[in-house]
């Protein structure tokens, strides 16, 4: 049956399908989804003679039955489903690794309980966006699938569980550890099902849960890490129980972030660059992606340990191309998306979290101390302003700025370098009438006031006429 394009344009995004449920997300949808799906990876992948396509998903409440209709329209169109059951993000690239095949994951990551959706990979995890096959799969939703006249395919069940832990395992030199206490908050999310499986197995390793139990509905709060609001309990939790270090990981546990010892957030750009450092002093010389929000410190400290460091625009589609493109080693965003060459250049918020708990235990020094050596610059985080007018705020900031301009860059939105240390980078959402800003300098009164002059000029812009 075909469907309104602006209803599936509205699912079908840019890197992945999400929606939702039962509004712009129903079985039905999600079969001609499957079946286009399992189209794109069967012909324009003939080369690689696809028959099979991995499935998993997360703990919502939909995502059971909409994975099995996913698996029917991938059947009726002759390809074999392999389905994992319950998996975190990075657990279904291990397995489309593993197996060598396509995979898609159920899941809306860190989105409400209301929404659902699906992220799709070729063979060896390498990622489907719009220009790799999510705006064909959205035409044929829209057209309508076309029936295929061979036999059906046939689903079968595979717990990859313990492998994926045994292989995460394998990438991390574990032997040097001293005993740790680890806080981990899963946020009723699929960290919950993860953990134990990687971290239970390491002989030293205390794992301290909080909010293990798998609940689509976030009764404890939203799977969302990135907001400083959803790590206020696992700060208390790192406290109470005197844990070394605190991970929370996000609703799909693809991303993760650190904790200290005294319950304050380790910055993604330290642990990128941390875990740089370590991969660095494996392979010396080798590339190290970072995107544009990461701190300087990233690129500083990946050139000092003879390593080559590749910029990125932000996206996770533009670190995997660039990872494929370079070989790189390593790559790390600022939203604690981690990218390893050993895990088909994909990312792994666990894998992540082995590095800097090899790092720690390694030696004798607490984590705040230890991850000192890798901040060196203060930063203000992103912050969100609603306009109307990007580009007119845009300009209206680099007019005022004017001759303290040191250079400007427009990979990704426009990067503005005020010297000593000092940028900023504004660009728009792709998807939202919002203006991001990120501000990085050497102390906090400098961060603080370039945000005040920013933002001002952005509430002048902004401000109806008169």
């Amino acid at each position: 049956m075909s469907r309104p394009a602006e209803a599936v344009h509205a699912v079908i995004k840019a890197y992945d399908v999400r929606g939702l449920v039962g509004e712009q997300i129903d079985d039905a949808f999600v079969r001609d989804v499957g079946g286009a799906f399992a189209r794109l990876v069967r012909d324009e992948d003939s080369a690689a003679t696809v028959d099979t396509v991995v499935i998993g998903h997360d703990m919502r409440a939909s995502s059971p039955s909409l994975s099995d209709a996913f698996a029917e329209g991938v059947i009726a169109q002759g390809l074999d489903v392999v389905r994992i059951g319950l998996a975190s993000t990075d657990q279904l690239y291990f397995a489309s690794g593993l197996l060598n095949c396509p995979g898609a994951m159920f899941t809306a990551s860190h989105n409400p309980a209301a929404y659902n959706g699906i992220k799709l990979c070729r063979a060896a995890a390498l990622p489907v966006g719009r220009e790799t096959g999510l705006a064909t799969i959205a035409q044929e939703v829209i057209d309508g699938v076309p029936a295929y006249d061979g036999a059906a395919g046939t689903i079968t069940d595979r717990d990859l569980l313990a492998e994926y832990g045994e292989f995460l395992r394998s990438l991390v030199d574990l032997s040097a550890m001293r005993s740790l206490r680890v806080a981990v908050d899963a946020g009723n999310g699929m960290g919950g099902h993860t953990t134990p499986a990687v971290l239970g197995a390491i002989p030293g390793i205390t794992v301290l849960p909080l909010y293990f139990e798998l609940d689509g509905t976030f009764p404890n709060h939203e799977a969302n890490p990135l907001d400083p609001a959803n790590l206020v309990d696992l700060q208390a939790h790192v406290l109470a129980s005197g844990a070394d270090i605190g991970l929370a990981f996000d609703g799909d546990a693809d991303r993760c972030f650190v904790v200290d010892e005294r319950g304050r957030p380790v910055s993604p750009s330290a642990v990128t660059a941390l875990v740089a450092a370590r991969e660095l002093g494996r392979e010396i010389g080798a590339t190290v992606i970072h995107n544009l929000i990461t701190s300087r410190a990233v690129p500083e400290l990946i050139t000092e340990r003879g390593g080559t460091a590749v910029r990125s625009r932000v996206g996770h589609s533009y670190i995997k191309g660039l990872m494929a493109e370079t070989g790189a080693i390593f790559g790390g965003e600022h939203s604690a998306h981690y990218y390893f060459r050993d895990f088909w250049g994909a990312d792994s918020g666990m894998l992540a979290a082995l590095h800097v708990l090899a790092a720690l235990g390694e030696q004798q020094r607490p984590l705040s101390e230890l991850m000192a050596d890798y901040q060196r610059y203060e930063s203000s985080g992103e912050i969100n302003f609603t306009v109307a007018d990007a580009p007119g705020c845009v300009d209206a900031v680099l007019t005022a700025f004017g001759s303290r301009i040191q250079s400007l860059d427009h990979l990704d939105g426009v990067t503005v370098d005020l010297g000593d240390g000092r940028w900023f980078n504004l660009r728009t959402s792709n998807t939202e009438p919002l203006l991001r800003l990120n501000v990085e300098a050497r102390t906090t009164e400098e961060v603080d006031e370039v945000v005040q002059q920013v933002a001002s000029l952005i509430a002048a812009r902004s401000e109806p006429a008169p």
